[in-house]
């Protein structure tokens, strides 16, 4: 196939193809692109051109390089709906997704200014801190960091955290109930632990929310700082009209 070179710059006609393909299904999800060496040969354009167009398509989340083994069609993104109070678990059960959890780390710390605020604690109070990538079908999703009142994390933490969802554990093993929340949602480039813990690489999109939730009485429980793959998920939730006065 030869593109035309008094049209649209060659890297971006590559990029219309290629998309088509996606869009059509010809290059399902999870399918590998052609080598370098063989869009080069399909499009007879240069290397560099080629891979102006592969960066254009992975800005746009359509395509992921995997070091070592090629660039591939990206999943479908999961979307999130934010309108009521759930868990990570709970959420991906709903979309008919398996998810796991690893646990990378979890220590009693004394807790930051912003932490303190978010839990209604003095700065430098002890506080436990829980970090965990989430998994969507074996798929690095999330990376949680969950911070909890002491005397609620140190029960938390002699728990299995892999398995075992902490609202659930909150809920269901000690008995506080989880009320409501407030969700502060972000966009943010990964820093290098959280590109780290995804796999993913530094400065790639993120979303990034901040959930402080609540038991009966107002009282904070625990606050997360939750950052999702931006390329792999998408965010949702319905709006009502405010009634107008009458004038």
């Amino acid at each position: 196939m030869r593109l035309e070179s008094d049209k649209a710059p060659l890297y971006a006609q590559i990029v219309s193809v290629l998309a088509a393909d996606i869009a059509a299904g010809t290059l399902a999800p999870g399918a590998r692109l052609p080598s370098e060496d063989g869009l080069m040969a399909r499009f007879g354009v240069s290397r560099t051109t080629v891979r102006k167009a592969i960066e254009s398509l992975v800005a746009r989340g359509a395509v992921e390089i995997r070091r070592g083994t090629g660039t591939f069609v990206g999943a479908p993104k999961i979307r999130q709906d934010l309108t009521e109070l759930s868990g990570f678990v709970e959420d991906m059960v709903a979309l008919g997704r398996t998810p796991t959890a690893r646990l990378l780390d979890q220590r009693l710390m004394e807790a930051s200014k912003e932490v303190a605020q978010r839990l209604g604690v003095a700065p430098g109070t002890n506080v436990y801190r829980i970090e965990r990538v989430r998994f969507a079908d074996g798929v690095a999703l999330s990376f949680d960091e969950t911070y909890l009142p002491a005397e609620i994390g140190e029960k938390v933490v002699s728990n299995d955290l892999e398995a075992e969802p902490i609202f659930t554990l909150l809920e269901g093993k000690y008995s506080i109930p989880l009320i409501e929340a407030e969700y502060v949602l972000e966009a943010v480039t990964a820093e290098e632990h959280v590109a780290h813990a995804l796999g993913v690489p530094i400065g790639s999109a993120i979303f990034l929310i901040e959930r402080t939730s609540f038991s009966e009485g107002h009282r904070p429980v625990d606050y997360e700082k939750l950052h999702y793959r931006g390329d792999l998920v998408k965010f949702a939730t319905t709006l009502s009209r405010r009634p107008r006065e009458s004038s």
